[in-house]
Order: C-alpha cells, then sequence, then structure tokens
C-alpha cells in the first residue's frame, strides 16, 4: 500500500519538505478534480451525463470501501448491503412521499448508518475471514428482505422512475447535466471527507491498527471502538453513493443489494489500489467504463474483467495508483 511505502529513514529537514511537497500533490489533483468534473460534461465521446454521474456514485462508493479495507484492515464481503438500502430508501422517499433530493439522500445515508451500527457491532467481534463471512451473511439477509418485501422495494422490478424534484425546492435538476452537477458536488465533498478522516489523528489511530493491532492496544487504544468508527464511516459514505445513485439514475434495484456488487467494489479498489486516496476512483473509472462500452459483448464483460484482474494482481499488486505513487515516491 502507498502510504505504508519504506522508503527508508530520512533527515527530519527532509522529511518535513517531503510532507510540504506531498501536500501541494495532493492540492494540485483536487484541483485538477474538481476542474475536470466541471468541464467533463462538454468533452465529446466521455461527456455523456448519465454516464458519468454512474461513474462519479460508484467511485464514492468505491472510496467508501477502501476507507475500511485500505485503512483500517477490514475486508467486508457485504457492502452492498449500504449502498442497497439507502438506494431504496432514496427512491421510495422520493417517489413515494415526494422528499426533495438532498432530503432523501439524507435519510438514505442515515438508514445505512443505523444499519452499518448494527451490523458491525455484530461483525467486529471476530477477524480475518470469520469477520469477512459474517459481512456477507448479513448483506444476504438485506438482500432476501429485498427480494420479499415487494411494497418497499419493489421485489424483482425494483423502483423505477425515481422523480428528480427540485433541489431545495427551488432549484430544478430534472435535466441530466444538472443532475450531474449535483453528482459532483456530492462526490467531491465525499472525497474531501474522506480525505480529511485518513488525514486525521483517527486515521493515524487506524493506519496503527491496521498494522499492528497488538501493539495499539499496548499503546491504551481500544481497537475494536476505531473499528466500529470506521465500519460505520464507510457504511454511511456507501449509503450516500447509493442513495445519490438512485436520484441519479432514477432506479433502486435488487443488483444494488446483490452479492456481485460487493465484488465489484473489491475489484474497482484493488484495481486501482487498496490505501491509496484516489486509486478507487481510477478503479471505479476503468470497471464501469468496461462494463459501458463493451455492453456489446454481453456475458463477456465479466471474462474480461476477470482478465484484467488477474493481470493487475500478477504485474500492479499495488494497483494502478499505487504503482504510480511508488515511482514517485509519493502517497497517492
Amino acid at each position: 500500500m502507498a502510504d505504508t511505502a519504506a522508503y527508508g529513514p530520512v533527515p527530519a529537514t527532509e522529511a518535513a519538505a517531503g510532507t510540504r511537497t506531498t501536500t501541494a500533490l495532493h492540492r494540485t489533483i483536487f484541483i485538477t478534480l474538481a476542474v475536470g468534473l466541471a468541464v467533463l460534461p462538454f468533452i465529446p465521446v466521455i461527456g455523456y451525463p448519465f454516464f458519468l454521474m454512474k461513474v462519479l456514485c460508484f467511485a464514492l462508493f468505491a472510496c467508501a470501501f477502501n476507507l475500511m479495507l485500505g485503512y483500517g484492515g477490514l475486508l467486508s464481503f457485504g457492502h452492498a448491503a449500504y449502498f442497497g438500502l439507502a438506494s431504496y430508501v432514496s427512491a421510495y422517499t422520493a417517489k413515494y412521499w415526494g422528499l426533495t433530493p438532498e432530503l432523501a439522500i439524507l435519510l438514505g445515508t442515515g438508514a445505512s448508518a443505523v444499519l452499518g451500527a448494527a451490523f458491525g457491532a455484530l461483525a467486529i467481534r471476530r477477524q480475518g475471514i470469520y469477520f469477512s463471512m459474517i459481512t456477507l451473511a448479513l448483506a444476504q439477509m438485506v438482500f432476501f428482505f429485498s427480494l420479499q418485501a415487494p411494497r418497499f422495494t419493489g421485489g424483482e422490478d425494483g423502483i423505477q422512475a425515481v422523480p428528480r424534484h427540485n433541489l431545495f425546492g427551488l432549484i430544478p435538476i430534472d435535466s441530466d447535466r444538472a443532475c450531474y452537477y449535483l453528482v459532483a458536488v456530492i462526490f467531491f465533498g465525499g472525497i474531501l471527507a474522506i480525505y480529511r478522516i485518513i488525514h486525521s489523528p483517527f486515521g493515524q489511530v487506524l493506519k496503527a491498527i491496521r498494522d499492528n493491532e497488538p501493539r495499539a492496544i499496548s499503546l491504551g487504544y481500544r481497537a475494536n471502538q476505531y473499528k466500529l468508527a470506521v465500519f460505520v464511516l464507510s457504511a454511511s459514505l456507501a449509503g450516500l453513493a447509493g442513495s445519490t445513485k438512485a436520484v441519479a439514475v432514477q432506479l433502486a434495484s435488487l443488483t444494488d443489494v446483490h452479492w456481485s456488487m460487493s465484488g465489484e467494489v473489491v475489484l474497482m479498489t484493488l484495481v486501482g489500489g487498496m490505501g491509496t486516496v484516489f486509486g478507487p476512483i481510477i478503479g471505479a473509472v476503468v470497471i464501469i467504463s468496461m462494463q459501458n462500452f463493451l455492453a456489446s459483448l454481453g456475458a463477456w464483460v465479466t471474462v474480461v474483467q476477470g482478465a484484467i484482474f488477474v493481470v493487475c494482481v500478477l504485474l500492479f499488486r499495488e494497483g494502478i495508483v499505487g504503482v504510480i505513487s511508488k515511482v514517485l515516491r509519493r502517497p497517492l
């Protein structure tokens, strides 16, 4: 992982200079990202707002998952539960309660936070593969609930034609381009929040627990409390991505809570670079682009994804951004 790469001991002055350089690099990346988000809809071929909204929602989902896996060391096989539940709650409240987009998104995010707290309290009692299997089992419960509760979820049909009411009751977002900018603002805010969490004292303790939990406990840190906190944060941000996706794509379906969605977010994170801030974004762009532009291949898209994953594991074990970070000798 890029943030833990050992580059050898350096003098204090050189380390301080390196920190300033890294901060400046990150600031430049964020500025470039903000400018890119503003102009992307006007670029031919890739400037299709509907496609861009989908990419941004899944990029935020992958970054939320990476917060727990890359920095908390917790591998969940059931993150689709929070993404999908928020999608259903947001779609249902927008369509049947007539809530404005910001309220529907907030309710969806809140529902995922509550579910994350409940599931996290159970899952963190175990470690390793047992933790992963518990998260998968709990996520399957959410899937079967979604399948057997058609009055809320629409069953196999899902909740379709989710309306895009005026934002705050004032700003129309019924066009794809207007809605894109709402999604872009939410995505950028979510990435900034994740970046702040990672580089806060809380984030540093998370990394310590990930790297050597017994030693962190011996220093007085309550590891389980930190694990639960990052679990809930990750679930909440995954819910933010899911509820935003429901408003943007105007659909909430069983695909959002299916186990394969949990697998896809793991794939995005590993391809882009686990334990990097910007890696999951690149991973989401790669995976969603393949699904979109190679759709004519049908089921073969899955085979192509598998081949790319194998290549990345064999040749780019740190992921795309992880390799770039290693070359630049700067955490990305």
